[in-house]
């Protein structure tokens, strides 16, 4: 017999639950603490389930059996109504939960944990933040191109190119995180490839000519400026590392027995440790140096407190006192000029040069492979590149 509301609430908790029929499969179920449950019972694809619909009074008698009917429906239909319940709740999840702020926020401290530099880390929240503006609270799921599009132009209307291309970028790892934590399906920059106006590329100025780098080493070694601003120039041109990993350095990084230098991971761009060899000429240079700095932390003290190392712009401006303009040479120009001259020569193997740069590609076990196997060869063509560059000095 259906049951009634007048006879679910005389219905007396037992010592055991004990279970009520509407029919169709539809009950209730009183339990020894007096709580009332619906559930529905039925198979699929050979198996017995039972589906719990909520609580009465919250879940009514005419709501449950609007639940009994809902799924009755779906076993028509050959779907299982506890899936669909599942798949639903995870939609309704999405909707409130999977926002765009909420996802940037896990992805953002994600590569927090990961050990993403400090100050790529708050590029990125900054950038993310613009983002925000339009796209915060909207479910992932249910943004299209159209609105990424709209921050996007926001920043191309203040003439900010490659901003827009950067910020086009962080959406789009925001976006493959959730692909990836399977918050949604696909990612909708790729629609927006061709969409931006293409930032004009500024090439660093370098000499990579022969004769124009060797007149710069003469230049160089001619200095007579600060010894840590000539020695900085010197190794320079001797090591060609970034100049943020030169002028940063620490003695403690530095091996004169082992002729080697560990460019820890922080400091690296590419987060990775990267070691290079040490020539000759670059450990003379080092040792005299220790001489005067070597009681400080950093290499290349500055001249305010020896406490700080020189400033980013200590070697350009040096580079400017010997006559060579900002859109001729630059101390990240020393990189070019050594890639240029080592490959040109053929006298070395292109995966070596490019270990020594530290240029990492897209296939990371191919790179780390190299850099291991052309040690023996980086170590000789260090030499050999010293051995080029005092020659220049020298004539």
């Amino acid at each position: 017999m259906p049951l009634t509301d007048l006879k679910i609430r005389s219905l007396k908790p037992q010592e055991k639950p004990r279970r009520y029929t509407d029919g169709g499969n539809l009950f209730v179920e009183v339990r020894p603490n007096g709580s009332k449950l619906w559930r529905f019972a039925y198979k699929f694809d050979g198996k017995q389930k039972l589906m719990a619909l909520g609580p009465y009074p919250e879940v009514s008698l005419a709501r449950a059996r609007e639940k009994r009917t809902e799924a009755r429906v779906l076993l028509l239909e050959g779907i299982d109504p506890m899936q669909q319940a599942k798949v639903d709740k995870l939609e309704r999840k999405a909707l409130t939960e999977d926002t765009f702020s909420a996802l940037a926020a896990e992805l953002l401290e994600k590569n927090r944990k990961e050990g993403l530099a400090e100050a790529t880390l708050s590029k990125k929240a900054w950038l993310i933040g613009i983002a925000n503006a339009d796209l915060a609270d909207l479910p992932v799921t249910q943004i299209k191109p159209i609105h990424i599009l709209v921050p996007l132009r926001k920043v191309e209307a203040e003439g900010n190119y490659e901003s827009a291309r950067r910020l086009r970028a962080v959406i789009s790892q925001v976006f493959r995180y959730a692909v990836a934590t399977d918050r949604c399906e696909h990612d909708p920059t790729a629609g927006l490839r061709g969409a931006l106006i293409a930032p004009k590329v500024t090439h660093r100025p370098a000499i990579v000519d022969r004769d124009g780098f060797a007149g710069l080493i003469r230049s160089i070694w001619s200095y007579d400026g600060a010894i840590e601003t000539k020695a900085g120039l010197q190794l320079m041109a001797l090591l060609y590392p970034r100049p943020g990993e030169l002028r940063l350095s620490k003695w403690e990084e530095y091996d004169l027995r082992k002729r080697t230098w560990t460019i820890p991971a922080e400091r690296a761009k590419m987060r990775r440790e990267h070691k290079k060899p040490l020539p000759g000429a670059a450990v003379d240079i080092l040792t005299r140096l220790h001489a005067v700095t070597g009681g400080e932390p950093f290499v290349f003290i500055s001249q305010l407190s020896r406490r700080k190392p020189i400033s980013e712009n200590t070697l350009n401006g040096s580079l400017r006192r010997l006559g060579y303009a900002k859109d001729e040479m630059t101390s990240h120009g020393f990189r070019a000029s050594a890639s240029s001259l080592l490959n040109e020569s053929g006298k070395w193997h292109p995966d070596a040069i490019e270990a020594e740069l530290a240029h990492m590609g897209a296939d990371q076990v191919r790179k780390a492979y190299h850099r291991a196997t052309y040690w023996d060869q980086r170590v000789e063509m260090t030499e050999w590149w010293a051995g080029e560059v005092l020659g220049f000095a020298r004539t």
